[in-house]
């Protein structure tokens, strides 16, 4: 059993809750200590590891037993670097105003699969936080490209990541689904 100095209750809640109550956990934690993030959903290995990467605290690992997750992080010592944001953000009605006028834009949903089958924007790419450095040879460094999530959460860390691989032209679109008032297409019946 992996000793934790803190445990953070998250089964049951669905993103973004269980980086929200880790975040304001993390914030209580004393630097360098261990902190255990319990969850049930799945999407929340991939929304933790890189919430840590992109707030400098390190992700140590996740363990499943019984359906129920255990994330585990250590809190920056504070010579880690802080948490950053993306510099570039667009606004859904820029987003809508772009594939309005019919621009040359990719659009990439970085939610989890099952959210966007539930509801999408049209033409859109599903592409899951957790998968985007195996997917970033598949992309066009040259594109526009539109990153989407529920909040602007996720999609502000994806927007660094590509940033960081060399694309040239990432938006991260802010509030994401949950504001969006443009047409939605959903991949189940």
């Amino acid at each position: 059993m992996i000793q934790a100095d803190l445990i953070v209750d998250a089964k049951g809640l669905a993103c973004p809750m269980p980086i929200v109550k880790t975040k304001k956990a993390m914030k209580e934690l004393e630097q360098g200590s261990v902190m255990e993030v319990q969850a049930t959903d799945k999407g929340s290995t991939a929304d933790i590891k890189a919430w840590a990467e992109s707030s400098g605290h390190q992700y140590l690992g996740t363990t499943e037993k019984d359906g129920m997750l255990a994330h585990y992080l250590r809190k920056s010592d504070g010579q880690e670097k802080e948490e950053m944001s993306h510099p570039h953000v667009a606004s859904n009605e820029e987003l809508e105003t772009a594939l309005s006028n019919r621009a040359e834009v990719i659009v990439l949903d970085v939610r989890e699969a099952a959210e966007f089958a539930f509801g999408h924007i049209p033409g859109a790419q599903s592409l899951p936080l957790g998968e985007i450095d195996i997917a970033l040879s598949d992309l066009d460094k040259e594109a526009s490209i539109y990153v989407v999530c529920r909040s602007g959460s996720r999609s502000d860390m994806a927007s660094q990541k590509l940033s960081a691989a060399g694309f040239k032209d990432v938006k991260n679109v802010v509030p994401g689904m949950s504001g969006w008032n443009g047409p939605i297409e959903k991949s189940v019946q």
